[in-house]
């Protein structure tokens, strides 16, 4: 499925004139349900700790993240657009 489209493409732009940690959780909070922000925060957790080489078990522990979820999450980090790899990387700027 091609999700590239002017309205995606009006998404981007509007995170990206983001720019302040306040910006991003007002938007979030008119944009996304508490539940698909704390989703999308716990898939990042799961990649940041699969970046460390943590195990399935010690990332469900710490997360609460399922063995599905974090299978999924495995699977973009390994084989994906490399968005995990790429924001992991930038926020070890940090």
């Amino acid at each position: 499925m091609d999700w590239h489209n002017a309205s995606t493409d009006q998404l981007c732009e509007a995170l990206l004139a983001l720019q302040t940690r306040e910006d991003v959780y007002q938007f979030l909070d008119d944009l996304c349900t508490i539940k698909e922000v704390l989703d999308m925060s716990q898939r990042l957790s799961v990649a940041l700790l699969l970046a460390k080489k943590t195990s399935y078990q010690a990332i469900s522990q710490q997360t609460g993240a399922s063995t599905a979820t974090i299978s999924r999450v495995s699977k973009c980090y390994e084989y994906g657009a490399g968005g995990y790899k790429m924001m992991i990387e930038r926020l070890g700027d940090k």
